[in-house]
């Protein structure tokens, strides 16, 4: 019997042993993976974690350059814009000549707030790859946080201040209490209708930002180089000259002859006037002394 005792009790030390090394294993193994939740936990506390208020902000910017051919500049500006934010605007395109074929333009963009960036660096590098020269670039950003939030707060309040008026009116009975009531939802119509316009104005601006540029035509094409001295040029200006005496000479001509009808007797009637004052004028008068000698006859 003992040879039998002492094999069972090895036995049953030996599945002791073993549950308990299962055990520890099993411990070991949990105390593992709790690390490898943690950045999971974290991910989704920084996910949880309140974000920073949004910012609204109008941004413009005023880029001037130099191009040899402004007209070919200003095509491919507003060709490239307008593929690039199909929903941008042209505002405002003006051509002003400064010489033969030569011409200063501006133009103005309404983009979109989201493109902004894009579209301000490809306006900084276009001058250099084509030739060009950057003059200036003058970039403006307004924060207008502080007053888009104060604007949907008050609109809000407006809101429910109507919905509550509303309700009021509805169960009104005195006269006085439904006058009264109606005026102030007229008041509060009234602010909610202005705060809207100018909530939608700055939706607009916080949305679209304006893009204003400035082509020149380059100083060496401006100031072309002193021409050399050519006979033939000036034998050319000469007849030219020539050419517009005469026309003005023949043009002359003609209308005297066309209006001789009025001028040849007129110029008679002035000659005529002229000749008989000349010849009345002209006549002596009788001596007053002979006329007082003078005898009558009837005395000889």
């Amino acid at each position: 019997r003992r040879p039998v005792l002492f094999v069972v009790s090895l036995a049953l030390m030996a599945v002791v042993v073993v549950a308990c090394a299962g055990g520890s294993t099993t411990t070991s193994s949990g105390s593992v993976a709790e690390p490898m939740n943690a950045p999971s936990n974290a991910n989704q506390q920084k996910s949880v974690a309140p974000h920073s208020p949004q910012q609204y902000l109008i941004k413009s910017l005023n880029i001037t350059m130099e191009a040899k051919d402004t007209q070919r500049a200003a095509s491919d500006l507003q060709a490239w814009i307008s593929t690039t934010d199909p929903l941008s605007t042209a505002e405002n395109i003006n051509y002003q000549q400064v010489g033969d074929n030569l011409y200063n333009i501006s133009l103005s963009f309404s983009v979109q707030a989201t493109l902004y960036p894009r579209i301000e660096s490809y306006l900084n590098s276009y001058p250099a790859q084509h030739n060009g020269r950057l003059i200036s670039t003058t970039k403006s950003t307004q924060d207008v946080s502080g007053d888009y939030v104060d604007t949907q707060s008050r609109l809000k309040n407006l809101r429910g201040e109507q919905t509550r008026l509303l309700t009021l009116l509805g169960h009104a009975t005195a006269l006085g209490d439904i006058l009264a009531i109606d005026q102030r939802l007229t008041d509060v119509e009234g602010q909610i209708e202005q705060i809207e316009a100018h909530l939608n104005q700055l939706n607009g601006q916080v949305s679209f930002y304006t893009i204003a540029i400035s082509l020149q035509p380059s100083q060496a094409v401006l100031t072309p180089p002193a021409a050399a001295w050519n006979p033939g040029k000036i034998w050319q200006d000469a007849v030219g000259a020539a050419g517009a005496f005469a026309q003005v000479l023949i043009t002359m001509i003609i209308w005297l002859a066309v209006f001789s009808v009025y001028i040849i007797p007129l110029v008679l009637i002035v000659w005529f006037v002229l000749r008989w004052r000349r010849l009345h004028t002209g006549r002596p008068l009788p001596y007053a002394a002979d006329i007082h000698h003078q005898r009558p006859l009837s005395e000889e």
